[in-house]
């Protein structure tokens, strides 16, 4: 885990020209039996983490981890868990990638608004780039469940993603959460 993260984090500076302060685990990998992440991440540079996805899913989740920004190890990084909409005594996704081409634009708009002014929270909205591509090839024999969660709504993508930037405003992670990441380093 070491090497790997230290070996990308240096890629992506030498590439990009600029420091990377935060880390996403693939396929929010990180959950409640692999913590001892939060050190090593912090160990290696990176300030925060958005890796853990406080929902129900049969790949991944923490549905009883918080969902504001908190510390999951006293000598880790802060993890900034993706953004979920609170109903009916659960944690809904309400932050991207599949979950926006699979439900209702209106549905993710509210969400969001509901994060914004009931919680007081900002929202995270991420996607992967092969989601506006719509023309993009399909891999034969995939399963039902890939294929659902791989290809359903890609060519509304683009233009379902240009409403949603023009309605909200957005930033940067780290400014964004930047009193959250000072206060967390002061302690």
């Amino acid at each position: 885990f070491r090497t790997d993260i230290r070996r990308t984090k240096g890629l992506l500076e030498d590439t990009g020209g600029v420091g990377v302060a935060g880390y996403r685990a693939a396929t929010f990998s990180i959950g409640a039996r692999t913590l001892w992440a939060f050190p090593i991440l912090r160990q290696e540079g990176y300030l925060y983490s958005s890796s853990i996805n406080p929902i129900r899913h049969d790949l991944y989740g923490m549905p009883n981890a918080p969902r504001v920004p908190f510390r999951p190890d006293a000598e880790g990084v802060v993890e900034i868990p993706m953004t979920t909409v609170r109903l009916m005594g659960r944690n809904w996704p309400c932050s991207g990638g599949g979950y926006f081409r699979l439900l209702p634009t209106m549905l993710y708009r509210s969400g969001l608004r509901r994060v914004n002014r009931h919680d007081r929270q900002p929202g995270i909205f991420y996607f992967h780039p092969w989601e506006i591509d719509a023309e993009q090839p399909r891999i034969p024999n995939a399963g039902w469940r890939s294929r659902l969660r791989h290809y359903t709504n890609l060519a509304r993508m683009s233009g379902d993603l240009d409403d949603l930037l023009q309605d909200f405003a957005w930033d940067r992670m780290d400014r964004v959460y930047a009193p959250v990441l000072a206060e967390a380093e002061a302690a």
